[in-house]
């Protein structure tokens, strides 16, 4: 595994049993997008789907959201994402990560209820939307730290 770059292309995967969801965010790391969800089986077309996305969109690091419990322990998901995570490894030489992706999928449900998505509906866009979520996440996790504004004419203000 290589050093993280600082600029570029970051995907996220939320990986499932049926169904990857992907994000992927601009060079600039400031917009995260949704990408189309890919099925999970069988794995190694899943590889190949992704390889290529990685490829043609010039990624320089994956993000691969980890579903442990809520004690924040590996659970049964996670070692199976785990187990996806090293056949990427394997097929690609870019850096990739395990983030911890606990409430994500409750937190792209409950978004998808708040812009009024029928309940039949959400499977169609919660993977996608937990992707973003974790891609998100992660981004603000690693962005450097934002300057605070200075008002010479206020400095009470602090």
């Amino acid at each position: 595994m290589s050093e993280r770059p600082t600029h570029g292309r970051i995907i996220a995967l939320d990986v499932g049993n049926k169904r990857i969801g992907v994000a992927m965010c601009d060079p600039d790391r400031i917009i995260a997008s949704g990408q189309p969800t890919l099925p999970a089986q069988p794995t190694d077309k899943a590889y190949a789907q992704l390889l290529h996305m990685i490829t043609e969109h010039e990624v320089v690091e994956v993000v691969i959201g980890l579903p442990l419990t809520l004690r924040g322990e590996v659970g049964a998901q996670a070692k199976a994402v785990q187990a996806f995570s090293r056949g990427l490894e394997k097929r690609t030489k870019i850096p990739i990560t395990l983030y911890d992706e606990r409430f994500t999928s409750v937190e792209a449900e409950r978004s998808l209820e708040a812009m009024g998505i029928k309940k039949s509906k959400h499977r169609d866009h919660v993977d996608e939307l937990a992707a973003i979520l974790i891609l998100q996440d992660y981004m603000s996790s690693i962005a450097p730290p934002r300057p605070r504004y200075h008002d010479p004419d206020h400095d009470d203000w602090e």
